[in-house]
């Protein structure tokens, strides 16, 4: 047996020799790499992702309340001036978000309107498939940002859960040429569930493909770290304590655990949760508010928490959906695929404010809010001026920056 017959994708999706978890454990995807690691600032600086599936309405996330043309389009999801929490004379917070408005009164609040890109799409996987690659061409593109991010950084480095997703699946912006993610829902089942005798089986393949290393080297150090990797973050979720208490829900469970992670100081330097829901085409005005609720109460605690334990300056939020609603709500009290919509980032280190131009209510493509900012020009602010890489590399091209860290 040869080497090259041993292919590391399909190995690692396949769970060859075992190395998959027992049917109720999450997606497990061996081996990741340093992602960011290389951290030239030696800062040791968190990047936080935060997707919110579904495609979140943004005219009911920041919304225009001073515009007539907002409230002739919506009649049963329309929040007045009265309602929402005010970030100008024009605009302000659902009702649902004081506690992120309180991190906008503070400084450490961003938002960017009118996020998009150029010939958007409304299918929702096409148009997440686009943001998660940065690339018109979606999955045309065998990496995601993040993943193209740690090839570009740490190319020889290998070294188990340094990106991390949590949760069920893994976003495609994770995916790289070199190196994989760690990811699993909930700590206590991430865990080794791979054949004890799969070092002995490395070892005799190796020796039968003349003992050069290669591609068996790499499955068996595959096999070494995986065992290492569970055993570190199921460590670190067992020893956290808390100081503040986090809400009930996925959500805030999940953050828990990012939370836990960085406590422990394990050399992540991504981490990624994926909170869904958004997809409000019918009845929005309630389901929407509770959406609102459990981001404000999650995202609040896990920044508390962070400034608690005197890790918040190390850690930058970024949250995004993978597009925006249309302007005029539908029939069935809920709003349509639209095109562009908010961006928003929380950290000690974020220049909070409104950013970016908001689209205008009454110049509309097809009934949809014209973009106004590409959302690439948000993740080359976050790789250069966060990450201190140079996001040309990672992104193909240069954005024009801003001014949010």
């Amino acid at each position: 047996m040869s080497d090259r017959t041993v292919d590391r994708r399909g190995f690692l999706r396949s769970g060859l020799w075992g190395l998959s978890l027992a049917a109720t454990a999450p997606h497990f995807l061996g081996a990741t790499t340093r992602a960011f690691a290389a951290d030239p600032g030696g800062k040791g600086r968190i990047l936080v992702v935060l997707q919110l599936s579904g495609g979140n309405d943004g005219l009911s996330t920041v919304v225009p309340f001073a515009d007539a043309a907002y409230h002739r389009a919506r009649r049963t999801t329309a929040l007045r001036e009265n309602e929402v929490l005010p970030l100008d004379r024009e605009f302000g917070l659902h009702p649902a978000l004081p506690k992120l408005h309180a991190a906008f009164r503070e400084g450490n609040f961003a938002v960017v309107q009118g996020v998009s890109y150029p010939n958007p799409n409304r299918s929702h996987f096409k148009s997440m498939d686009v943001w998660h690659t940065a690339d018109a061409r979606g999955r045309g593109v065998d990496s995601g940002w993040i993943g193209r991010a740690v090839d570009a950084c740490c190319p020889d480095v290998t070294d188990p859960e340094l990106l991390v997703n949590v949760g069920a699946t893994v976003p495609y912006a994770l995916e790289a040429r070199v190196h994989k993610a760690v990811s699993f829902d909930a700590p206590e089942n991430y865990r080794w569930a791979g054949d004890p005798r799969d070092k002995e089986r490395f070892e005799k393949l190796n020796a039968e493909a003349g003992g050069g290393g290669g591609e068996i080297s790499w499955l068996h150090r595959v096999a070494v770290d995986a065992r290492a990797s569970s055993g570190k973050v199921l460590a670190a979720a067992r020893a956290y304590r808390p100081k503040v208490e986090y809400p009930r829900g996925e959500l805030g469970r999940d953050l828990q655990a990012v939370a836990a992670l960085i406590q422990a100081q394990l050399p992540t330097r991504v981490f990624y949760v994926s909170f869904g829901g958004f997809d409000t085409h019918n009845a929005q005005r309630n389901r929407h508010d509770g959406l609102m609720r459990q981001l404000d109460a999650a995202v609040h605690a896990f920044y508390g928490d962070l400034r608690a334990h005197g890790l918040s300056e190390r850690v930058l939020l970024l949250s995004f959906s993978e597009f925006g609603r249309r302007l005029e709500e539908n029939a069935s009290g809920g709003t349509d695929h639209g095109v562009a919509g908010p961006m928003f980032l929380l950290g000690d280190g974020v220049r909070g404010g409104l950013h970016g131009k908001a689209p205008s209510l009454v110049d509309l493509d097809d009934g949809d809010l014209k973009m106004q900012v590409d959302f690439r020009s948000v993740y080359a602010s976050v790789l250069d001026d966060w990450m201190g890489m140079d996001a040309a590399k990672v992104l193909g091209r240069r954005y024009p920056k801003l001014e949010l860290v």
